[in-house]
């Protein structure tokens, strides 16, 4: 088991956002998150990278307890050199190039020669098609180009798992195809994923299993196929009439 939340609750202000979540990750797996905004989907993956202190609860990560209150700053950072996050806002450094922006990590992080982050960075910008922009600002990308250059960082820090945060909501419909594009290709190379979406159809093709998420709940978890053609429970029959017109 690469990844394992046990009993997971998160609030805010008494608004309870996760209300006992649990569910394995095994290594080589790909799983969609979905759901209506609002639902804890986005909470959920913010909690498992740490950007958020879980209320009650275990994560695990390669059958080592990562949620203990006691982990500290430092070894917080050790973890998150494992988990990948690739966020809707791209959170790209603005006074960065492209490239200084993906080997920033691999050199301050995990101590890497810039040599050999600049290398591995150029290969991966090569295998987006990003190649010609090395040099180039965020200021002078398109959104889909950004998102390109924020899943190269993640995966130039070499994580066991990658958490996707919606990371298609933010660009321009002719710009997702492109950035969904990248994903699947990685995919393909066999990384372990968290994929939190609105793309139906995307996470029909892609996921090894769905998890669907309401009112900080998971309802169901089940098979692309089952879940999309004749799903458990009654929300998510509401939740894919609802979304129809919404497919990509």
């Amino acid at each position: 088991m690469l990844l394992s939340v046990k009993n997971l609750k998160k609030s805010f202000d008494n608004n309870l956002i996760l209300d006992d979540i649990s569910f394995d990750v095994n290594k080589g797996e790909v799983i969609a998150i979905l759901g209506r905004s609002g639902c804890g989907k986005s909470t959920l993956l913010r909690c498992i990278n740490g950007l958020e202190q879980i209320d009650s609860g275990e994560i695990f990560l390669n059958d080592s307890l990562i949620t203990d209150p006691g982990t500290s700053y430092r070894q917080w950072s050790e973890t998150r050199k494992k988990i990948g996050m690739v966020f809707q806002s791209y959170d790209l450094f603005p006074h960065m190039t492209v490239l200084e922006n993906i080997v920033l990590g691999p050199v301050k992080v995990e101590k890497r020669s810039k040599e050999e982050a600049e290398k591995e960075a150029l290969k991966l910008l090569e295998r987006v098609g990003l190649s010609d922009k090395k040099s180039a600002y965020p200021r002078q990308l398109s959104g889909g180009q950004k998102q390109r250059a924020a899943i190269c960082r993640a995966l130039c820090m070499n994580p066991d798992i990658i958490l996707f945060d919606e990371v298609t909501a933010a660009l321009d419909p002719e710009m997702v195809r492109e950035v969904l594009d990248v994903i699947k290709d990685v995919i393909d190379q066999g990384l372990t994923m968290l994929i939190v979406t609105h793309e139906m159809a995307f996470a029909e093709k892609v996921a090894d299993k769905i998890i669907f998420m309401e009112n900080g709940n998971i309802v169901e978890t089940n098979t692309p196929d089952k879940f999309f053609s004749s799903p458990d429970t009654v929300e998510v029959k509401r939740f894919l009439n609802l979304s129809d017109n919404f497919e990509i």
